[in-house]
């Protein structure tokens, strides 16, 4: 399967401005044909505190979402604030950061981040995802993570033995892009798995500066595609029979403990 990772930039808190960006960018990837492409963390909105940046699920982001995956007959996937049920006062009116998954024919998977950043206040405006999700798509199974998940190995390890991929959607400050590149190759190596890595451009609404480093790394840690600080895409194929032929030519995932 060939996976595009679309690096962007974000116009801070502006769905639309947004969309009318990314939809060009979409069509590229799929033009280039990609069968899955990636948006960044909170691709629609940035990666905003404010109180009610929350939508419904299956809101205006998820069918943006749906609806280039339909246009082009590929899956689109990228995260967005979501608010489940009816949010109804309480933590249930935090949204979750949600990375959504569109398919061709109307098939939608979800994943809510397990791991708020704290740092940088994620937890008081966001509520936790209960567990990893992994699904499976033209042949390859496929295991979503956002952004802070990518610091927390154990999640990665309970979700290997079931994973061809990682999809790791961002927001990355450009201070740590060393602890982003360096974690990528590391879940990589590790899992004896592809990741892609998709994170974004420019300056957010607060002053937060992010420099890309969009990659996709194969499961003996070797990186087929990255980018640098623009916008791009990255395009690179990966395929179910490399991830099995590395873990049966080199055992390791039998050794952990724990």
């Amino acid at each position: 399967m060939r996976i595009a990772a679309v690096q962007h930039d974000i116009v801070w808190e502006d769905r639309a401005a947004n969309f009318a960006r990314l939809a060009p960018q979409v069509a590229r990837a799929a033009g280039a044909g990609a069968e899955l492409v990636v948006l960044s963390e909170t691709f629609s909105t940035g990666f905003s505190m404010t109180p009610g940046i929350g939508e419904p699920e299956g809101g205006p982001s998820a069918a943006f979402l749906a609806g280039c995956a339909a246009e082009h007959g590929i899956w689109v996937g990228g995260s967005c604030p979501e608010v489940a049920g009816d949010g109804a006062g309480g933590e249930a009116a935090l949204p979750y950061n949600s990375f959504v998954l569109a398919g061709p024919d109307g098939d939608v998977h979800r994943y809510r981040k397990l791991h708020p950043f704290t740092h940088g206040g994620e937890h008081e405006r966001f509520r936790a995802g209960e567990g990893p999700v992994t699904l499976t798509v033209g042949g390859l199974r496929i295991t979503p993570f956002v952004c802070y998940d990518l610091r927390f190995a154990d999640v990665f390890w309970a979700a290997a033995a079931d994973t061809d991929v990682y999809l790791v959607t961002a927001n990355w400050p450009a201070a740590r892009r060393e602890h982003w590149t360096t974690l990528l190759r590391a879940r990589a190596i590790e899992n004896q798995a592809y990741v892609v890595g998709c994170n974004r451009v420019g300056t957010a609404g607060d002053g937060t500066a992010h420099t890309g480093d969009s990659r996709i790394i194969d499961p003996m840690g070797e990186v087929l595609a990255a980018a640098a600080g623009t916008e791009t895409v990255v395009i690179a194929d990966v395929d179910a029979a490399e991830v099995a032929a590395t873990r049966d030519r080199l055992r390791f995932l039998g050794d952990r403990r724990g």
